[in-house]
C-alpha cells in the first residue's frame, strides 16, 4: 500500500495547499502555532505523498511506516497533510482546537486516524521511536520509523539518551528528521541554549547524518531515498527550514512560533501563496 508518487511540481503545489490549510485552520481557531507548521509542509508532503508505505483506508495496517511527531505543537501541518492524503475530510480542519474536536492542540493518538503517538511535552518522541524501531526488529517487521523533531527539544537531556540508545542498538530502521529552523518560543536557539555543532554531536553518537534545505523538494526526496538505503546505523536528517515559509512577514520571525494569524494576516498570507480562492470553504 504505497502512496502515489507525484512529480516535484505536483508535490510542491500540494505543500502550498497544505500551507493554505494551515493558515485557514489557525485563523479559524484563533490560537496555535504558525511558523513551524509552515516550515515543515514540504517534508510532510514528501513523506505522505511519495515515501511512506501507508493506507488511509486502513490506518492501523501492520506493515505501515510510522511517523512519530515529537514536537506536537506543529500538528496543524500533520492534520492538513492527513486530510489531503485522505484520512479524513478537509472540512474537519475547521474544527482545530474547538471544544470536543478530534483535532486537538496537540495530537491525540486515540482520537484521530493516522496519529501514531500522543504528544505534548517535548523531548519524548525520539525515545518512543527508538522503542518502536527496536520492537519492529524483534518482531522481524520491515517497516521504518520516522521521528520528526524540533531543534529546540534537543536542548533536553532525554533526547540525547534516546540518541545513545539508537546507536547502541544500531537501529537502521529509524530516521530522525530534525526541523532545524533555529527558533523557539523565546528567540533564537543559539541565544537560548546553543545546539551547535549539532552534526558533530550526532556523528559522535555514530549516527549517519545528512544536511539539506528542508524546503527544497528535490533535496528532500533524494535524501530520504538515500537514508532508506543506509544499513547498520540510525540516520539523522538535519533539515534547515525557514519558519513561516511562504509568508514573507512570518518568515524567520520567532514571534510567529506560537501565535495564529488574524483574518487580515491570513488573507495576506493566502495572497502570497496564490491561494485566495483555493481550499475548503469557510463559514
Amino acid at each position: 500500500m504505497n502512496p502515489h508518487h507525484f512529480d516535484i511540481d505536483t508535490l510542491t503545489y500540494t505543500a502550498k495547499e497544505i500551507r493554505g490549510d494551515i493558515l485557514r485552520m489557525l485563523e479559524k481557531a484563533g490560537s496555535g502555532h504558525t511558523a513551524g507548521p509552515l516550515g515543515m509542509a514540504d517534508i510532510f508532503t514528501a513523506l505522505y505523498f511519495n515515501t511512506l508505505n501507508h493506507s488511509p483506508e486502513d490506518p492501523l495496517w501492520l506493515e505501515r511506516d510510522r511517523v512519530v511527531l515529537s514536537n506536537g505543537h506543529i500538528c496543524p501541518v500533520l492534520y492538513a497533510t492527513l486530510a489531503r492524503a485522505g484520512y479524513f475530510d478537509l472540512e474537519e480542519l475547521k474544527t482545530l482546537r474547538a471544544f470536543g474536536t478530534r483535532l486537538q492542540g496537540h495530537p491525540s493518538r486515540l482520537d484521530l486516524p493516522g496519529i501514531e503517538t500522543s504528544a505534548a511535552s517535548l523531548g519524548q518522541g525520539l525515545s518512543i521511536s527508538v522503542g518502536m524501531a527496536l520492537s519492529a526488529r524483534m518482531n522481524k517487521e520491515k517497516h521504518n520509523i520516522f521521528a520528526l523533531m524540533s531543534d529546540g527539544e534537543l536542548q533536553e537531556g532525554s533526547s540525547w539518551e534516546a540518541v545513545g540508545a539508537a546507536s547502541k542498538w544500531q537501529l537502521d530502521n529509524l530516521i530522525a528528521i530534525i526541523d532545524r529552523n533555529n527558533i523557539q518560543i523565546d528567540g533564537q536557539t543559539e541565544d537560548i541554549f546553543p545546539l551547535e555543532p549539532l552534526r558533530d554531536k550526532f556523528e559522535a553518537f555514530n549516527w549517519i547524518v545528512f544536511e539539506i534545505n528542508g524546503n527544497d523538494m528535490a533535496q528532500i526526496l533524494q535524501v530520504i531515498e538515500t537514508a532508506l538505503e543506509m544499513k547498520g546505523q540510525p540516520v539523522c536528517i538535519l533539515a534547515h527550514t525557514t519558519p513561516g515559509k511562504g509568508v514573507s512577514f512570518m518568515e524567520n520571525k520567532h514571534e510567529w512560533h506560537g501565535i495564529a494569524p488574524n483574518k487580515t494576516e491570513m488573507m495576506e498570507g493566502l495572497a502570497e501563496l496564490g491561494l485566495e480562492e483555493v481550499g475548503y470553504e469557510r463559514d
